[in-house]
């Protein structure tokens, strides 16, 4: 439909159906604003949520951090532990050795 002026010529003020068509656009405007509302609700709380997630995974990544830094020195420890050892089986054998081939 072409665009209609303000004030047409017409002894009328607005055709016909002019009325029904603004009708339909104050409708859609509740409705958008409506939807705006809920949208809006549903943005804070998923703000709410993530915020409250992120905690929790920061928490979750504090303990894991924790964990492995006991693994870590335990696995340290148990390296350190058997090349203590074989270090002292090798000068044993070595003793052993030396005794055996009059070395000493």
């Amino acid at each position: 439909m072409p665009d209609t002026p303000v004030d047409p010529p017409l002894p009328r003020s607005y055709p016909s159906d002019m009325e029904a068509r603004v009708a339909v656009l104050e409708q859609i405007a509740r409705t958008t604003i409506a939807a705006l509302e809920r949208l809006e609700r549903r943005m804070d709380l998923l703000g709410t949520d993530l915020r409250t997630g992120l905690d929790q995974q920061r928490a979750s990544t504090e303990r894991l951090a924790a964990d492995h830094r006991a693994d870590f020195r335990w696995l340290l420890g148990v390296m350190l532990a058997g090349f203590g050892t074989m270090i002292g089986l090798m000068c044993g054998l070595l003793g052993v050795m030396a005794h055996g081939f009059h070395w000493l």
